[in-house]
């Protein structure tokens, strides 16, 4: 698409649009001198703005002094304004890709000199992102039916969702759309979006309340997505050198539920939980207290590393009921620290 606007033009432009989804009102250059900072005297916006109406991005309702965007100004917007946040987008997802590899690589190592320096089986679980915040959400056309919503988290996560639609929505509506959400949206956590501003939303958006019903959905399952809990192991066969629970039944029992994760996954969910309840730095479950049931007969030791705010994983270690609880709390201690020194080097 071609751009026949200077840099001065755009913002002159972005202002009357943005003032006018708010408002509903033309826009006139006093508006636009208190809303920019331009620092251009009303005359020199008057001018520009008497060009923008040449070039067919504004319009003039009536006789007043105020202009509204025309078609063509809407399409200039969104098209920029997509462009800008896919942009945004594919950055996030390229940096994440490169993290998660670099991540990957570590947690594997980390789980397995934990499981050498205990003798006891390791278990980490890659970083996830709770209570963090709405970065914003950006809902484009992709046809007369659908709707694309990207909701972005603070810790880069992304989130992608086709809307159906029984009706297309003009330009002017999804721009609203986008405004309401991310006015009201932004710097939220999924515990901040309570009834009343749901319900309110809701009555803003009014024949559209569905499509905020959906992008609500969106951001819940960006936040409780455990589908893809990445877990990594080590020293699995540690557990034959214990002769209680050496036995074939027990170690098979034990053995499958490192080679299938799923046990694992659910051990990890039901342990961030609880932590999340007792603001405990560690846990110990001994016994019967254990979350899994093939490890009734062990005792497993947890700790919580934090990757920087709201990003957090567990690291966990499986062994005999006569452990030696000491050494293996030492050990946690000391990866916890090592990991979070890591993050803060990262970040700087």
């Amino acid at each position: 698409m071609g751009n026949d606007l200077d840099e001065r033009k755009e913002k002159i432009l972005n202002v009357i649009i943005q003032n006018y989804l708010e408002t509903g009102e033309p826009v006139g250059s006093r508006t636009i001198s208190k809303s920019s900072d331009l620092n251009l005297s009303s005359a020199t916006i008057r001018n520009e703005m008497a060009d923008l109406e040449e070039l067919g991005y504004i319009v003039q309702p009536h006789t007043s002094a105020g202009r509204i965007p025309s078609d063509k100004g809407y399409r200039f917007y969104v098209d920029h304004l997509i462009a800008q946040k896919d942009a945004e987008v594919s950055e996030f997802k390229e940096m994440m890709i490169e993290k998660t590899e670099k991540m990957e690589k570590m947690l594997k190592q980390v789980a397995k000199v934990l499981a050498n320096n205990t003798q006891y089986s390791a278990v980490i679980s890659a970083p996830a992102v709770y209570g963090n915040k709405v970065k914003f959400v950006q809902l484009s056309a992709l046809d007369n039916k659908q709707i694309l919503s990207v909701v972005v988290m603070d810790g880069n996560v992304v989130k992608n969702k086709i809307i159906r639609v029984e009706e297309s929505l003009s330009n002017e509506n999804l721009l609203k759309l986008n405004m309401l959400l991310n006015t009201n949206l932004n710097g939220l956590t999924i515990s901040d979006i309570n009834l009343g501003l749901i319900t309110a939303l809701k009555e803003n958006a009014g024949e559209y309340s569905d499509i905020i019903e959906d992008v609500l959905q969106s951001i819940a399952e960006t936040i409780a997505d455990e589908d893809g809990l990445e877990i990594y192991t080590s020293g699995a066969t540690n557990i034959f050198k214990y002769p209680e629970l050496s036995d074939s039944q027990k170690a098979k029992e034990l053995i499958s539920a490192f080679e299938d994760k799923d046990e694992l996954v659910n051990l990890i969910s039901d342990i961030q939980s609880v932590e999340d309840e007792s603001h405990t730095d560690i846990q110990v479950y001994i016994g019967d207290e254990s979350p899994v049931a093939t490890m009734k007969d062990c005792a497993v030791v947890t700790a919580t590393y934090e990757l920087g705010e709201g990003v957090k994983g567990t690291i966990g270690i499986i062994g005999p009921k006569r452990m030696d609880y000491k050494k293996v709390m030492d050990n946690l201690k000391g990866l916890k620290k090592q990991l979070g020194d890591i993050a803060k080097m990262e970040d700087t």
